[in-house]
């Protein structure tokens, strides 16, 4: 592999005028595509398979025209301190408040509070339902504007009035966060290379990736039914990812100038050598995230491939665009130990010979292994410990801001109806095998009535053909609590002894059932999905290195690093430690999906500064040093770089802290931690000390195996053939002459 990529970038380099155009041709056409697709509606959320998701199928077949999935509203009025909402002059706003609802387009019921009895038993607050035929981010601004209107002039007339459910759902924001992380990292590669240039590159690159994939998925959103959501996550590994590629191809080129060779030649050697790292690396990360696909949650697997095909063109730009971009800088990008003009002179960067701290940290390492063995490990096991009251749930409008009038719409109907009220449960009665459906719906109704944790059951719902009723059933407990989730398990239960006595099958749904089935598949996945990324990523490691433990070692480091980077998560968003400085204004369950993304996303990151930093301790161990001394070697030359790769990785995603969407915002803390842990403890600490303890061991790979195993050259050992062939052909040229 290290020859073809090495002739690949001298290709590159050669033909820069090409290579660029090809990629201001990509970028251009993923433009005009995202520029002229049609604006995508919001995502669409099943999950096959689930109890949830059966229920609501059958209610789309049973109920035709009722528009499950489209958008709703709960307009929540109250009356001013010390009167009703039955007052004449309260009704008559909340009345006209309905009448006008009623006029909207897109509107296809509205409840009047004084019709259906949703007024509290204390008279002081009810509620308008307010459903629409297109789903949340398909509504008009006109029918937001109008929804929003309504309630305003309600509160003329003096009434609290607040509007919950997913009509006024909003894009989530970033902020100025992100921007702020991009500067960090542009501050972290000018003090890298000492160059602007040189610093400018790995950005440049970076953004032309991550414009062709979220311009990509933008123009294909509304085809694949992909959400606002894919396109984030692809954004934040793809600026991640795109930068720190680009950075280590850069920092060999630079590494290569240093020794002497033409510029073309180092591109050549820098994509031949890095490059490989690059591809390896990246191959860990697509792997972790296609895996996601296992889970079988569409919604995953396609925020999973968007994010992997954003991976796969960085690491294409790495290997062509970046060598092109050299090409065009020329004598602008210094060798290695030297600054440019501008920040530096021209001088070196340093005294010679003076080793530097990347040599000096593993020089200590090797001397005290086991000491930083077990300082690494107690530190990461005691970040860790939090994880272990680790509650998973799906956020509701009650994580929502206070600030915010859906938070404020959930707190009053809590107030006035109970903390269940926002969190009704759908029960479906399909008694189409049933020789008496009504029966069935009334035995239905009785059992569930009699169950402990329910405040209330509302009478069945039949459709037109009477074979299915829909019954609602309210809590005693909040959506996210234990007790909600038991009650559920608890109907459905039932169902088997309602069967036999009605032939009547029970299927609860609704969205709080819909969460509950969302988290349990997550939680039976996720053995699955380790195994298989892990797995796969261990037998893909096992080639570059030719070694068992090195691979084990890595997966090993990982484990420790994302449940550390778990239990920082808990600390934060579920403890509330640190939590203003989080900009998180409500702490609670933790997202079902944060477990096995953090295990699919962060395995991927890891092994990209295992790959990086451990292919330099390899090729200095077959090129004949020590396994002490190829430890040192390895730092040497890629601590620094591994170092600033981390530093930019965290500030790219630290930036998305900022985001408004609490999903978003706990991603982005819960993978900067993470390289945070596993860079810094796992692979600059216990990687050295676990390859000292080991020694040559570390490289042990059965003879059989070695046979078996394809030669990929990650160390460019086929490069040496190059210089070997070379220098024989100088040699040849000087007896020719004479010499």
């Amino acid at each position: 592999m290290a020859t073809f990529l090495y002739k690949l970038g001298r290709l590159a380099f050669r033909r820069r005028h090409f290579a660029a155009l090809i990629w201001v041709a990509l970028l251009t056409l993923a433009g005009v595509g995202a520029a002229s697709a049609p604006v995508a509606g919001s995502s669409s959320f099943s999950i096959p398979g689930t109890e949830a998701q059966k229920a609501f199928d059958l209610l789309e077949s049973r109920f035709p025209g009722t528009s499950a999935d489209g958008a709703t509203a709960r307009v929540v009025f109250k009356a001013p301190a010390g009167e009703k909402m039955a007052d004449k002059d309260n009704k008559a706003a909340v009345e006209k408040a309905v009448k006008v609802l009623g006029t909207g387009s897109e509107v296809t019921d509205v409840t009047d509070p004084f019709k259906v009895h949703a007024v509290s038993k204390d008279g002081t607050i009810a509620y308008a339902s307010v459903r629409y035929e297109v789903s949340g981010m398909e509504l008009k601004d006109a029918s937001k504007d109008a929804l929003k209107a309504a309630a305003e002039d309600a509160r003329h007339s003096g009434l609290t009035v607040e509007v919950g459910g997913d009509a006024l759902q909003a894009t989530p924001e970033t902020g100025s966060s992100e921007v702020i992380g991009i500067a960090i990292a542009a501050v972290v590669l000018v003090i890298t290379f000492g160059s602007l240039i040189a610093a400018g590159l790995p950005l440049l690159t970076a953004l032309i990736g991550v414009g062709i994939g979220v311009s990509t998925i933008t123009a294909l959103a509304s085809a694949l039914d992909l959400g606002s959501t894919t396109s984030t996550l692809a954004m934040m590994i793809g600026l991640a990812v795109g930068i720190d590629y680009a950075l280590f191809i850069v920092s060999r080129y630079r590494a290569e100038l240093a020794e002497g060779r033409e510029r073309e030649e180092a591109a050549g050697r820098a994509v031949g050598t890095a490059g490989s790292a690059v591809v390896f690396a990246g191959l860990t990360v697509v792997i972790a995230l296609v895996g996601l696909s296992v889970v079988n949650i569409p919604m995953l697997t396609k925020m999973g491939v968007a994010a992997a095909g954003t991976v796969a063109i960085a690491v294409l730009i790495a290997l062509t665009l970046v060598p092109a971009l050299l090409g065009y800088a020329g004598r602008r990008v210094q060798p290695a130990g030297r600054k440019s003009r501008l920040l530096g002179g021209g001088r070196a960067a340093k005294k010679p010979g003076r080793p530097n701290m990347g040599t000096r940290w593993a020089s200590f390492v090797v001397r005290r292994p086991l000491a930083v063995l077990l300082l690494g490990v107690i530190g990461l096991g005691a970040a860790a410990v939090p994880a272990a009251s680790l509650q998973l749930g799906l956020p509701d409008d009650g994580s929502q801001p206070v600030s915010t009038t859906q938070r404020r719409a959930y707190d009053l109907l809590s107030d006035g109806f109970g903390p269940g009220f926002n969190g009704p449960l759908m029960v479906v009665v399909d008694a189409k095998a049933s020789d008496a459906p009504k029966t069935a719906f009334s035995t239905v109704h009785d059992r569930i009535a009699d169950m402990k944790g329910v405040v209330s059951v509302s009478p069945a719902s039949p459709n037109k053909s009477g074979d299915t009723a829909m019954i609602t059933v309210i809590p005693d407990s909040k959506p996210s609590s234990v007790t909600t989730e038991d009650l559920v398990h608890t109907i459905r239960g039932a169902g088997a002894g309602i069967k036999a006595d009605t032939d009547a099958n029970v299927l609860v749904t609704g969205s709080t059932a819909m969460n509950i089935d969302f988290s349990q598949k997550l939680n039976d996945a996720l053995i699955p999905y380790l195994a298989l990324v892990v797995g796969l990523a261990f037998l893909l490691l096992i080639v570059v290195f030719r070694s068992i433990l090195v691979p084990l070692k890595a997966a090993l480091g990982f484990l420790l690093s994302v449940m550390a980077a778990l239990g920082a998560v808990v600390a934060v968003f579920q403890w509330g430690w640190l939590s203003g400085l989080m900009g998180v204004e409500e702490t609670g369950p933790i997202m079902s999906m944060m477990p096995i993304f953090m295990v699919g996303v962060v395995f991927g990151l890891a092994m990209d500064y295992e790959v990086f930093l451990v292919t330099r301790m390899r090729e200095a161990f077959v090129h004949g040093e020590k396994p002490g001394q190829a430890i040192v070697t390895g730092f040497k030359h890629g601590a620094r770089v591994v170092t600033a790769a981390a530093v930019i990785m965290i500030a790219v995603f630290s930036g998305f802290i900022g985001s408004s969407e609490s999903m978003i915002k706990m991603i982005g803390f819960g993978l900067a931690i993470a390289v945070f842990f596993d860079a810094f403890i796992v692979r600059m600490a216990l990687v050295p000390a676990v390859l000292a303890l080991l020694g040559k061991r570390a490289w042990w790979l059965p003879k059989w195996l070695d046979r078996v195993l394809p030669n990929v050259d990650v160390e460019g050992e086929g490069l040496r053939g190059i210089d070997d062939g070379r220098q024989r052909d100088g040699d040849q040229d000087r007896k020719l002459v004479g010499v």
